[in-house]
């Protein structure tokens, strides 16, 4: 799994950290960013359905073409 490294400010690591650990939602912060990072792009793609962004496969929709211009 490759790696990256953000910088976050304390405010917001902070609010991390009460989520992870005994007692928390995660076992570590590795965990929560990945949950976290799942969770928004659901909501992006769920936004980008509405606005009918995406196609019928959920890939998204080239600005001017549409799914009849593809032959969909």
């Amino acid at each position: 799994m490759p790696k990256i490294s953000v910088e976050v400010p304390q405010e917001l690591l902070d609010d991390l950290d009460e989520h992870v650990g005994d007692g928390g939602k995660f076992v570590n912060r590795s965990e929560a960013v990945r949950a976290s990072i799942r969770k928004t792009l659901d909501l992006l793609d769920e936004i980008d359905a509405r606005q009918g962004r995406l196609d019928q496969h959920g890939q998204a929709v080239d600005a001017g073409t549409t799914e009849e211009d593809d032959g969909n």
